[in-house]
């Protein structure tokens, strides 16, 4: 055996060292290379006598000493978090860094209209761990969330962490989560009512032939006809029907569906479907056209709203009453022909397997950044594979949540569409751009890329023009953040 031979197998090369044998012609070659190297005189810093005579090891040490390792992953951890809020088409948005001692970052979001401090309270709970230890740190930290937004700074680290971990391993993040099944990304996207309907056409009309979307949402409920006398019942004895996002304590908004006695009438709900036949009327049958925010009525005209509108084959009727009431979706579901669907307010796994498992919906609709983040909405959307039922997916917030999405429907197979809400919003694609130079969406797709971890960069100067005014933190140190003071564990 040469010495070149030994050397390899002493460094755990031994098929390399039995290969190595050269024929003329790599002798040859070999030859030249030496002399050059001879006249160099130096390698790595070593002196040419000294390379001669040093121990392997630290001939090693010099020879890879300009090697990149910041991708050794065993090594990494966590040593800061810090944010930054900025103004989307639904609220704010909070984006998380999580940073490493290996100089590697990763993005995470807090779902929109939560708060920043959902996500820093848990700062001090996974200092110094590994971020390539996700689902570690997900069970660890998961106590700390809920449903609804309460769940955003949970699903905004475990965001963080598969950036990370992809960056640190050179992968995309789906490929960490066992591969893909797709390579784009259908995209649904959502249209805000307008009272006068010839404006909502046109807005529909922008959406399909001018950014060739191939599936719709619209806005569909008793907010449109409630100022036509005689369409619904009970409804001068609340604050406001027209305001069903108030969380003022007793408003309409703050009342659950089944409790705020409002009806509508059978004229009501001749208005309610003069408006879909005139958007069905302009974009056909072939487009898939889901339907949302009615307005809080119960379970029994529910019913009466979804029989209505069965002629007009909508993809879906959307969180018609609050998704906790499940026996009540379930008959819903039995008594109408078109599907249903509920789920994006709903944290972890657990209530989507109930829901799934009495068939209350015909699909499920996590929002990725409640649900528990991108493995855990995988695991949902596998359970919901293998009981017959689809997946959407709820988006609302900026490009790095978006890109989360992305990775989790291109790594779960029953998935149908993701929506995206902020196609009126300008500044929404500048806001940060993909690795591999593509735009995040074209003709309703989303392109999967094969860059690490989400594969996004931030755009700082257009990010920074739309701080919240509020608070215009940029990524400042967060110090008042790093300190545990309580006592977590929820056993004894």
């Amino acid at each position: 055996m040469t010495p070149s031979q030994k050397f390899l197998e002493k460094i755990g090369l031994k098929e390399e060292a039995e290969n190595s044998a050269p024929p003329v012609e790599a002798a040859i070659a070999h030859e030249n290379s030496r002399r050059s190297f001879l006249k160099k005189s130096t390698l790595g810093g070593i002196a040419l006598g000294a390379f001669m005579f040093a121990p392997l090891e630290d001939t090693l040490a010099q020879a890879t000493q300009k090697v990149n390792r910041n991708s050794s992953a065993s090594d990494l951890k966590i040593t800061d978090m810090r944010y930054a809020t900025i103004m989307n088409s639904t609220g704010r948005c909070t984006i998380i860094r999580i940073d490493t001692n290996q100089g590697i970052s990763g993005y995470g979001e807090v779902r929109d209209g939560a708060d920043w401090r959902y996500a820093m309270f848990l700062k001090s709970r996974i200092m110094g761990m590994n971020p390539c230890s996700v689902e570690q740190i997900f069970k660890r930290i998961k106590q700390f969330g809920f449903h609804g937004r309460q769940g955003g700074g949970v699903c905004a680290v475990e965001m963080a962490l598969w950036d990370l971990a992809g960056k640190a391993y050179g992968v995309p993040a789906y490929q960490l989560l066992g591969g893909k099944y797709r390579d784009k990304i259908r995209l649904y996207a959502d249209t805000p009512e307008e009272e006068d309907p010839d404006k909502f056409v046109a807005k529909l009309k922008e959406r399909l032939e001018d950014k060739g979307f191939t599936f719709l949402k619209m806005d569909l409920g008793i907010e449109m006809v409630s100022k036509i006398p005689g369409t619904i019942v009970n409804g001068k004895v609340w604050d406001n029907v027209q305001r069903q996002w108030s969380m003022a304590p007793m408003s309409y908004g703050a009342t659950e569906h089944p409790f705020t006695q409002v009806q509508v009438t059978d004229k009501g709900l001749d208005e309610m479907t003069k408006y879909i036949a005139r958007v069905r009327d302009v974009i056909g049958y072939e487009v898939p056209l889901a339907s949302d925010h009615y307005g809080h009525f119960d379970m029994n005209n529910a019913i009466r709203l979804g029989k209505a509108v069965e002629k007009y084959r909508l993809a879906w009727l959307e969180d018609m009453i609050p998704w906790h009431f499940m026996d009540q979706w379930k008959e819903i579901t039995r008594a109408i022909e078109t599907p249903t669907n509920t789920g994006e307010d709903i944290y972890l796994k657990e209530d989507f397997i109930k829901l799934i498992d009495i068939h209350a919906t015909d699909l499920v609709h996590p929002d990725l950044a409640t649900s528990g983040g991108l493995l855990e909405t995988k695991k949902i959307g596998d359970y919901a594979e293998e009981k017959g039922v689809a997946m959407a997916m709820h988006f609302a917030g900026t490009p790095v949540s978006f890109m989360a999405n992305v990775h989790c429907a291109a790594a779960t197979q029953n998935f149908v569409a993701l929506e995206h809400h902020s196609l009126d919003l300008p500044y929404w694609v500048n806001l940060m751009k993909k690795v591999n130079g593509k735009p995040f969406f074209e003709k309703g797709f989303a392109d999967v890329p094969d860059s690490p971890g989400l594969g996004i960069e931030l755009n700082e100067d257009e990010m920074k023009k739309h701080l919240d005014p509020d608070n215009k933190t940029w990524f400042a140190p967060t110090p008042e953040w790093d300190t545990v003071r309580s006592w977590d564990r929820l056993w004894s």
